[in-house]
């Protein structure tokens, strides 16, 4: 336990340690956009199904600040024995600090497991001093870095002013990049092809008409609606996509299942539908302005179906509900010719160990340089007409 003037830090194993009124206050205060992955109820799905546990290596650590017996101000943090599920990627980090002779793990990683979304790590309620709180959690988690004997702490999927924020305190800056697409007041999904180049135009117009192909018909299905026949089948193709990627998929049955209990109004599954069964989906989390794809898979394949179950009907769900923001989640270039435009990401990252804190503090001055270019080339060859002026 480490105290900052009047602030009590503690670290506690379990997010069932936390009320969710107390939770929620500091990840979502009224005011602030709302992200469905800071709630109370994703965290709760996580570690209750096991998906983020000990026995996977993910060992809650949450910090938590208080005032008196007033919780003020939360990190989700966890304890880490490897890097799997990420997306934001330190194996040659680890690589390098072994064959160096020291132990890159444990570590401890300040994040929304198996999310690569971009959303406030410093969590802090809404009538409290924002300033004196955040400086305490930085403070907290260096302090924690050392209790546990850690060899470094990362907060990924930072907004830019908590990045900022955490760098004026010694972590050191890491930028990346994703593809988002932007609601410029669109009404119709044909409002926002307007905006595009001829050749992109028409490109989109023919691969929504051959997804559908075959007799294969979409389904937006949030709420009530997602049923446990419909969760059986989304799973089926998690698994078959994660165990494609990642050998082993990160998220169990029964996390869909609790989140179905508790955010299903915060959830649309985009399922296709072929000769009486689903043959494809993808899952999205929806917040007050920021529509959140994640997971896609099929066990059937058709050309395009890909772009229109993941992309396309994001983007009118995003129009019909005044969504501003569509966010695809991890990596995938193929995205910019579907109206998806780079965006900077960012973490910050402490490193207990002088010597390698300052070999990694050089990667990332040249990182992030690359970082920049890259989005700019990106953004330049983007799908959109250009406008010319006289």
């Amino acid at each position: 336990m480490v105290e900052t003037s009047e602030i009590t830090l503690e670290a506690v194993p379990s997010v069932t340690q936390i009320a969710s009124d107390d939770w929620d206050a500091c990840a979502n205060p009224p005011g602030a956009a709302s992200n469905p992955f800071l709630s109370h109820a994703f965290f709760f799905a996580l570690e209750k199904s096991g998906s983020a546990a000990t026995r996977t290596g993910w060992a809650p650590r949450h910090l938590v600040a208080r005032q008196g017996d007033r919780i003020v101000g939360i990190v989700p943090c966890y304890a880490k024995n490897h890097s799997q599920g990420e997306y934001v990627f330190d194996h040659g980090w680890a690589d390098a600090f072994e064959r160096a002779g020291g132990s890159y793990y444990p570590k401890l990683q300040a994040s929304v497991p198996f999310t690569p979304a971009t959303g406030r790590r410093l969590l802090v309620r809404g009538d409290a001093d924002q300033e004196q709180i955040r400086a305490a959690l930085a403070a907290g988690l260096v302090g924690l870095c050392k209790a546990v004997d850690a060899s470094s702490v990362h907060v990924t999927f930072a907004p830019e002013d908590q990045w900022a924020f955490l760098a004026e305190r010694g972590f050191l800056q890491r930028t990346d990049q994703q593809f988002h697409w932007r609601n410029n007041d669109y009404t119709t999904f044909d409002d926002f092809l307007a905006t595009l180049a001829s050749r992109h135009r028409k490109a989109i117009k023919r691969e929504r008409r051959d997804a559908l192909a075959e007799g294969i018909t979409i389904h937006a299905l949030s709420g009530p609606d997602i049923t446990e026949e419909a969760w059986d089948a989304f799973f089926e193709f998690y698994i078959e996509t994660g165990t494609r990627k990642w050998g082993r998929p990160y998220l169990n049955r029964e996390f869909y299942s609790l989140i179905s209990e508790t955010m299903a109004n915060d959830v649309v599954l985009i399922m296709a539908r072929r000769n009486g069964r689903w043959i494809a989906g993808a899952i999205n989390f929806i917040g007050s302005d920021t529509l959140y794809g994640r997971h896609w898979g099929a066990v059937e394949h058709h050309p395009f179906l890909h772009f229109e179950v993941c992309y396309y009907q994001a983007i009118d769900f995003a129009i019909q509900r005044h969504l501003k923001v569509v966010e695809a989640g991890a990596q995938g270039e193929h995205k910019i010719a579907r109206g998806y435009l780079p965006q900077t990401t960012y973490s910050a990252h402490y490193i207990a160990d002088p010597s390698f804190r300052r070999a990694v503090a050089d990667y990332l001055e040249r990182e992030r340089v690359y970082v920049e270019h890259a989005a700019r080339e990106l953004t330049d060859a983007g799908p959109f007409r250009k406008v010319t002026i006289d």
